[in-house]
């Protein structure tokens, strides 16, 4: 809601927004694309709970799917009504599901971002060689992303695979000297110390099997395909209004998953503001057009599991006291 407020008060400063064509506009979509985006949206919530299934295997077999993807959807659904905190939500009912500790799923979670960074800074490369090879003019707000995206690319690339490396072959050792000098403390925080650093180093050994590993990358490109398929969908919703190819999509997909995560100077983070000035400043279209497609998008791929992350949370006696709480708690 953010960006409506901000994209409406520039666009009503410079007399530039026509709300005719704006409903004349909205009008003319063709919605039932937009029913069809929720089955790839919809479809990435069970695909990261597969994925989760491989992080979870080291401490338990068999784990359940229904918990894995209640925990997903009730922690997604979390995260679009609390922020960030709502994060926490996610590994803390799966670890009071699993029966497992809660600092090894915080340890999964970890692992989650970093190949959701991976998959992330390749696209961006692959944006990126799109952009340039293409010749598109980039408005000021973006063309930093273009100058130093080469370099942001690498140096996260670069990050993920230290930190993959340093999990899969040092975590035993780092467990077993961190255990060690744990011993100088006294014999309760010792103790307490040595079952936080067991249960993390439990949450990453998934990776240390080569097939793990494998499977994780598949869903993790698993996952992005979803949500590529999702603003496919979107995008032939405006088909007539806004016309982008699927090349055009993914170049989107790659500026908004930057934009959630980093700050555009001058601008903010967000995916509906960042959507909003790829639309318009790298592709021309129109404010009353792009504010309503970074609206659509956020709310297909937010706002649209809370009903069901709500109804699923009632059935599992949570509330919205208790999810809030519980992000508060795991995050501490």
């Amino acid at each position: 809601m953010l960006l409506v407020a901000w994209a409406l008060h520039s666009s009503l400063s410079a007399k530039a927004f026509d709300w005719g064509f704006a409903v004349a506009a909205v009008t003319r979509l063709r919605w039932p694309w937009l029913v069809v985006a929720l089955v790839p949206i919809f479809g990435t919530y069970y695909g990261r709970a597969l994925r989760w299934e491989v992080f979870l295997r080291p401490q338990k077999a068999h784990p359940s799917m229904r918990n894995l993807l209640v925990a997903t959807i009730i922690g997604f659904t979390a995260i679009t009504l609390f922020g960030r905190a709502g994060d926490f939500v996610r590994p803390y009912l799966i670890a009071v599901k699993e029966e497992v500790p809660v600092t090894s799923q915080i340890a999964s979670w970890l692992l989650e971002r970093i190949f959701d960074l991976l998959m992330a800074s390749l696209l961006l490369g692959f944006a990126l060689t799109r952009v340039q090879a293409a010749g598109l003019q980039v408005g000021a707000k973006l063309a930093w992303v273009l100058v130093f995206g080469g370099r942001i690319v690498g140096v996260s690339c670069g990050i993920v695979l230290m930190a993959l490396i340093s999990l899969r072959h040092f975590a035993e050792p780092a467990r077993r000297n961190l255990v060690a000098a744990a011993h100088w403390l006294p014999q309760r925080p010792a103790a307490k110390g040595e079952k936080i650093v067991n249960a993390l180093v439990k949450g990453v050994e998934s990776i240390r099997s080569d097939g793990a590993l494998l499977l994780i990358f598949v869903y993790s490109v698993l996952e992005w395909v979803l949500i590529a398929a999702c603003y496919w969908c979107l995008a032939q919703a405006y088909v007539g209004v806004i016309n982008i190819t699927i090349v055009d999509v993914l170049i989107l997909m790659a500026f908004v998953s930057f934009g959630g995560v980093v700050q555009i100077p001058g601008v903010g983070g967000g995916t509906q503001v960042v959507a909003f000035l790829v639309l318009t400043e790298l592709y021309g279209a129109r404010v009353e057009l792009a504010t309503s497609f970074a609206l659509l998008l956020w709310i297909l791929t937010f706002v649209a599991i809370v009903p069901v992350g709500l109804g699923l949370a009632v059935k599992e006696g949570l509330d919205w006291r208790s999810l809030r709480q519980i992000g508060r708690e795991a995050a501490q």
